[in-house]
């Protein structure tokens, strides 16, 4: 499964690309911008999307455009985990800071699983 990582925290950023890698997924990024994020949405199936990024705007609406345009999953992964709930239905999970590699672990392990459930569905 391909992980965008959408985090201006650099140390952050490589911590959640270790941890997808060491699961078995490809990654792109780190990304630190809406802008980049959108140009790489195309190439991902799952984001990590933190809910402040680097250009000032919400992550909360890049994730709307990531799963409406783009059909791209997301799991935030924040500070501010009380500051999701702004109308962004349809993420998979919210994963506070600091995490843990067996949350972040998980959560790619069910979206990986929503993935090629939806993927059978289609095929039938």
């Amino acid at each position: 499964m391909k992980v965008m990582i959408v985090e201006d925290e650099n140390i952050i950023a490589l911590e959640l690309e270790r941890i997808a890698q060491e699961a078995g997924h490809q990654t792109v990024g780190p990304l630190s911008t809406v802008e980049q994020a959108l140009a790489y949405a195309p190439r991902s199936d799952v984001a990590l999307v933190d809910l402040s990024l680097s250009d000032g705007v919400s992550g909360a609406q890049l994730a709307r455009r990531l799963i409406d345009r783009f059909g791209v999953d997301v799991i935030f992964v924040t500070g501010s985990p009380e500051n999701v709930g702004n109308g962004i239905e349809g993420a998979l999970d919210v994963i506070s800071k600091p995490f843990t590699d067996e949350r972040i672990v998980s959560a790619l392990s069910r979206a990986e699983a929503r993935r090629k459930d939806f993927d059978s569905k289609a095929a039938v």
